[in-house]
């Protein structure tokens, strides 16, 4: 039986949240994940708070996260997503952010409307992270936006994935992450495009973060299992999604959907679903409060 590495997704579940969740039950929130144990959380970004606004308070919510971990707790991988150099440096000076993100994004009309770069300057940056990351021990994640689809009437196919995934190996980032940022892939194209591109990466750790429908969502899950996919991004109740990508129903893979799917194939997401009871809770405590929706079932 495999391992499966599950990366739990909080800060892509309530960045889009038009109220703010107080830094406190942030912390909590994320306390509680490390002890269900979730040890890969992407937890908090730097990025102007003009933009997201939720996600302003990430050195306060980490400051009160590291001090509320209970001693003798293994500290878990923590994300921080930055889209710039002044984000890189807040999250290098973050304690307890042990990895930077960063979306690099495959569509012109989404690139400009998420960070406002050019493919060259977007490109630039992705050196100057690996860099500096490196600099510092640090990890890095590099996310190819748009790698399933294009909604923008732009030209898009799996060999755009192929050439981005082969840059990204020559230059030696060592973790990439392909991402259906708009929730329009299909099974089969999940499953064409992340065989095509993990053919082209050995030494690299290919995984995948889905955004979909729920009842799209094992489909998929099992589609890019079966092409090799060991990692995925979720998010607990499916909460959340891209603010940028313009579909509200469209929202992150459910974690739940990711256990029970990679159960159901054979594989070990390493972690109790019994577990998760107090944190699911709180979970739909944040839908009620902070998004308005209907608890999650």
């Amino acid at each position: 039986m495999e391992t499966i590495k599950i990366i739990e997704c909080p800060r892509d579940a309530w960045q889009g949240l038009q109220d703010i969740i107080p830094a406190e039950y942030k912390a909590e929130y994320l306390k509680e994940l490390v002890l269900a144990g979730l040890k890969h959380i992407d937890a908090v970004s730097f990025v102007s708070p003009k933009h997201v606004k939720q996600m302003e308070d990430s050195e306060e919510v980490m400051m009160k996260f590291n001090a509320s971990l209970p001693q003798g707790t293994e500290p878990p991988e923590i994300i921080g997503i930055v889209v710039n150099e002044k984000g890189l440096e807040r999250a290098l000076a973050t304690p307890g952010v042990t990895t930077i993100g960063y979306p690099y994004s495959i569509s012109a009309y989404f690139r400009r409307a998420n960070a406002n770069m050019t493919r060259g300057e977007s490109r630039a940056l992705v050196e100057t992270l690996n860099r500096e990351t490196k600099a510092a021990d640090r990890g890095l994640v590099i996310y190819i936006s748009m790698a399933f689809g294009n909604p923008y009437d732009e030209p898009w196919g799996p060999e755009l994935v192929e050439e981005t995934v082969e840059w990204l190996k020559d230059i030696r980032v060592r973790t990439v992450s392909l991402a259906d940022t708009a929730g329009n892939a299909t099974p089969e194209v999940v499953g064409e495009v992340f065989k095509r591109a993990n053919e082209h990466v050995a030494g690299i750790e290919l995984g995948l973060h889905l955004h979909s429908r729920p009842e799209d969502a094992e489909a998929k899950i099992l589609a890019a299992y079966q092409a090799g996919c060991r990692r995925f991004d979720g998010a607990l109740t499916g909460l959340g999604g891209c603010p940028f990508a313009g579909d509200e129903l469209i929202g992150n893979i459910r974690t739940e959907d990711i256990l029970l799917s990679v159960k159901k194939a054979g594989g070990d997401p390493g972690l109790d679903e019994s577990r998760l009871v107090k944190v699911l809770a709180m979970t739909n405590d944040i839908r009620m409060k902070y998004a308005h929706a209907p608890i999650a079932s």
